[in-house]
């Protein structure tokens, strides 16, 4: 479907829009410096979590060569470098009166946010059938998930990631906008935007739905598709003591939840809006990256113990340093 199609203006210079004011969660100065606290608290433990489930992983040597962890290192990159697009953004919004963004950084964070997000929600994809050839074929596990392959599926899923971004943005960048210029939202996110445009959007949103809404069904119906067989071979394995296996699909399926259902929500409907729908936006763009790191931590034994060793190994070095 080419863009005159869909009736795009081809000359950007017909946009006098040249920033947005976003009117963000709340108009109340009291209530933005206690969001700013809270929100800040839980920037610092998504920054600080995700960054020692990559270095822990990193470190060992065990955890390095196991596929699960190599994945779980790049889930956890992905939701630090996520947090990155709206959160340092929302917090300096707390402290000003007019909280405005550029029409290019706008673009800047449509692009990332779809670009990470996307990645992210392939990697969870490619998680399950990780997951689901070490249950169901363990004797090959290692065979078949070997480290070529797991490289290109890490490659596969950023660049999946881009060709959806790219796409979201080829639309927007291209959409007339003369005014109004309020985003009911703290960060620009393209069903927004789109409501902004000085044109029919019908078709733009028609297509802004198939590429983002359908991409999260679609990988949505997949994992729990995967879980439903790992949990059938479950079931019939669990008392050969399959009960960490389960422990560790509980994990994902939790992580998979609070990703895939507030963006199915979110991109699969037409782009009316809805009182909770800023709820929904904090939930997936805040909380589930603060989420992961602490679910993937508190439940999992392994990390657990490579985080008690490289503590250790850190005060020995640092009382050999001081010796």
């Amino acid at each position: 479907m080419s863009l005159d199609t869909l009736g795009l203006e081809k000359n950007k210079n017909s946009s006098d829009v040249s920033r947005f004011v976003l009117l963000g969660l709340s108009s109340s100065w009291e209530l933005q410096l206690f969001l700013f606290f809270t929100f800040l608290l839980i920037y610092l433990v998504i920054v600080l979590g995700n960054l020692l489930i990559v270095m822990v992983v990193q470190a060992d040597a065990h955890l390095f060569q196991s596929p699960m962890y190599y994945f779980l290192s790049h889930l956890s990159f992905i939701d630090l470098c996520l947090s990155c697009v709206a959160v340092p953004k929302m917090l300096g919004d707390f402290l000003q009166k007019e909280k405005t963004i550029s029409f290019s950084g706008c673009l800047a964070q449509v692009f990332f946010l779809h670009f990470l997000g996307a990645s992210e929600m392939f990697l969870l994809t490619v998680m399950a059938y990780d997951r689901y050839v070490a249950i169901c074929n363990p004797l090959h596990y290692l065979t078949v998930m070997n480290n070529h392959l797991r490289l290109r599926l890490v490659f596969g899923c950023w660049c999946g990631g881009f060709i959806h971004s790219i796409t979201q943005v080829m639309i927007v960048i291209q959409l007339p906008f003369c005014g109004p210029n309020e985003l009911d939202n703290f960060y620009c996110d393209v069903p927004q935007v789109v409501k902004l445009a000085c044109m029919d959007t019908y078709l733009v949103e028609v297509l802004m739905v198939s590429n983002s809404g359908i991409l999260s069904l679609v990988c949505f119906l997949v994992l729990l598709f995967s879980y439903a067989l790992i949990l059938i071979t479950l079931r019939t394995h669990l008392h050969r003591g399959q009960s960490k296996a389960l422990s560790t699909c509980a994990s994902h399926l939790t992580v998979v939840s609070l990703i895939f259902v507030p963006c199915v929500f979110i991109y699969l409907r037409p782009f009316c809006t809805f009182s909770v729908d800023k709820v929904v936006s904090v939930f997936y763009t805040v909380i589930t990256p603060m989420l992961n790191p602490l679910i993937y931590t508190l439940r999992n034994a392994d990390m657990k113990q490579a985080i008690e060793k490289l503590r250790k190994k850190q005060v020995a070095s640092h009382c050999f340093a001081k010796g």
